[in-house]
């Protein structure tokens, strides 16, 4: 089903590009889900090339609604000035807490407040942070602040906070999501990936460097039953490979039992990750976008969180979101050797990996947390309602 149309606005979104799988990937989802509910959108990035495989034929503007741009033409001189010579956006959105060039927003005002045939009403000006499932997000969403100096003094800026209950912003989700995945053919998928699939257990691995990672290839090596890991191009294969280069006895047992086959794949476009991780029985994630794409698949799963070592900030954020999925003890143990949390002084708690039952438990949790999320709008809908309103 087609989602329901909007008035066409002008989304002015900006991106800087930190780990491109993770910014990138949010403000690409976000562009394009933005255009397909009609909406028309100029995507600002300072590094977009990650987008070549991410998003194939996004940089040729082969998305309909959507214009990819370079960061640095939103403070060259000529593209400012081409700014007022059309009309401004509707919205701006600084996503994850980057700042709007001085020279954009100081156009942005001399073009809104120009008169003649310029609406005077300033754009709807969003700071779209970072996912969580901390008690503040409910608390800060959608409150205002006021922009106190600048050309856009006198202004309004809101916070806009994603996140997993109805007080929040809520995640980004396409309309045909569901229909899509039911139409999923798992077999023929891994058939066109060159994956000799026999029925054994699938994993799907993205992740960083996990101080137990070795831990994981073992057991998997040694368990009763066969697996298949997908490893994703880039940190995680590189960190896959030099495990198994460093530990002799993995390399014995994986030449020796044969139960844990490893394919590394390439770079997937962000339709074909979603497939990946349709085509798993489990899924390793890491960061934010992977993370909700984790959870739209409704298999167990456990999540890598980005590591903030200077203070263990964290710690807390991972705890909230197990809180909310209402994660099973067994999956939080393991959540909490995966990512290295334990208490001061103390070892990290060992890498175990579920029984039956334990599964069991994990499915129908991610299960739950899928269907309460399904009945929320998403984050799209609710930034076009959000802006429509404040105009």
């Amino acid at each position: 089903m087609s989602p329901a149309p909007h008035p066409s606005l002008l989304w002015d979104v900006f991106c800087r590009v930190i780990d491109n799988h993770g910014d990138l990937g949010v403000c690409w989802r976000l562009a394009r889900e933005l255009a397909a509910r009609g909406q028309r959108v100029r995507l600002w990035v300072d590094d977009a090339s990650a987008l070549r495989w991410m998003a194939p034929g996004a940089l040729q503007g082969d998305v309909p609604g959507v214009q990819v741009l370079p960061w640095a033409s939103a403070q060259d001189a000529k593209a400012v000035a081409a700014l007022t010579a059309g009309a401004p956006a509707t919205a701006w959105v600084e996503a994850f807490g980057c700042e709007i060039p001085p020279e954009f927003i100081a156009a942005g005002a001399v073009a809104t407040s120009a008169g003649g045939r310029f609406d005077p009403q300033p754009p709807a000006w969003l700071n779209l942070e970072y996912l969580s499932a901390e008690p503040y997000v409910e608390r800060m969403h959608a409150l205002p602040s006021p922009v106190l100096r600048g050309p856009a003094a006198g202004w309004t800026k809101w916070f806009f906070y994603p996140g997993f209950t109805p007080r929040t912003g809520g995640l980004l989700r396409e309309a045909d999501l569901p229909a899509r995945q039911a139409a999923f053919d798992r077999a023929s998928w891994l058939r066109a990936q060159g994956i000799d699939w026999r029925g054994e257990q699938v994993m799907s691995l993205f992740c960083y460097e996990p101080a137990t990672l070795p831990a994981l290839l073992r057991q998997l090596a040694t368990a009763d039953a066969p697996t298949r890991l997908l490893v994703t191009a880039g940190r995680a294969s590189a960190a896959v490979q030099h495990t198994i280069a460093h530990e002799i006895g993995l390399q014995r047992l994986l030449h020796e039992r044969q139960q844990l086959s490893i394919s590394y794949l390439p770079h997937l476009p962000q339709t074909g990750y979603d497939e990946l991780l349709w085509a798993c029985d489990w899924n390793f994630v890491r960061g934010e976008d992977s993370l909700v794409r984790a959870l739209w698949a409704g298999r167990p799963f456990v999540w890598q969180i980005y590591p903030q070592p200077e203070d263990d900030a964290h710690h807390a954020k991972l705890h909230a979101f197990l809180d909310w999925l209402q994660a099973p003890p067994s999956l939080r143990r393991f959540h909490d050797a995966w990512n290295d949390v334990h208490p001061a002084g103390h070892a990290a708690p060992p890498l175990l990996l579920p029984d039956a039952a334990d599964g069991a438990a994990w499915q129908e949790a991610v299960q739950a947390a899928r269907a309460r999320l399904l009945a929320q709008p998403s984050l799209a809908e609710q930034l076009i309602g959000f802006v429509q309103e404040k105009g």
